[in-house]
């Protein structure tokens, strides 16, 4: 979730700039942490909840977006 964070930061501030900016809060990320993350393929458990995750749409939306009876 910090990684989303300073992605949707970087176009405007830069990589960087939003790393010092989290320093000391909850949401402090090592810049390697950072890089580490970026670089790392995608784990199995994160494709399968993908997959997973677009097959409950499809139903959701096949049941006229509603939820039960």
């Amino acid at each position: 979730m910090k990684v989303e964070f300073v992605d949707s930061q970087r176009k405007e501030h830069g990589v960087q700039p939003v790393l010092r900016a989290l320093e000391g809060t909850p949401g402090e990320i090592a810049p390697s942490t950072y890089y580490a993350a970026r670089t790392r393929p995608e784990s199995a458990r994160a494709a399968s909840d993908r997959v997973l995750a677009e097959k409950i749409e499809r139903v959701h939306e096949d049941n006229y977006s509603v939820y039960g009876a």
